[in-house]
């Protein structure tokens, strides 16, 4: 496994408010939320007619759970464009699914305080399975509308070509 540096000034987690989403190559506008990535093991149990009363344990498959991406409403198409990849009323009979290219691997970046890349993520073979174009409208509400998409995934993995920055000082020397 390899080492990696370690920065002895930093003592504080990073936050969870500074991060963008990148797919086709290029970030997308305005997301404001992103789910957590969260994986999970089913536990598989057996017993060996030896052994005593109880089970042994050991794992069996994993799954990845669907991520989902909000931002609020705007002229910016990506979300409808990628859902319409899926399912398009449009496109016609036997034609509603883009099937080439419904699916995207994306990257998720998360940078420290000062704005410098801290951690990526790259997940792998998403698909929109949900697509929320607009929110419940509210006459009485102050509240930015907010639409979302849900991905599916195939997996994914910590970049590790993305190392822990050198975080700036103000202090003199």
């Amino acid at each position: 496994m390899a080492e990696f540096a370690v920065n002895t000034h930093r003592f504080d987690p990073y936050k969870n408010f500074k991060f963008r989403v990148k797919w086709d190559g290029r970030y997308v506008a305005g997301v404001s939320k992103v789910g957590a990535l969260k994986r999970s093991t089913e536990v598989v149990e057996h017993r060996v007619g030896g052994d005593p009363s109880t089970s042994r344990k050991s794992p069996g498959r994993s799954k990845f759970e669907a991520i989902t991406l909000e931002r609020g409403v705007t002229h910016d198409t990506d979300f409808e464009a990628w859902a319409n990849l899926v399912w398009n009323v449009e496109a016609g009979l036997g034609a509603e699914v883009s099937l080439k290219d419904f699916r995207k691997d994306i990257i998720i970046e998360m940078y420290n305080e000062a704005g410098q890349l801290a951690i990526a993520y790259k997940v792998f073979r998403c698909w929109v399975s949900e697509f929320q174009a607009l929110p419940e409208l509210d006459a009485n509400a102050n509240a930015v509308a907010i639409q979302s998409i849900k991905l599916e995934n195939e997996g994914w993995i910590r970049d590790r070509e993305v190392v822990e920055p050198t975080e700036p000082s103000f202090a003199g020397g």
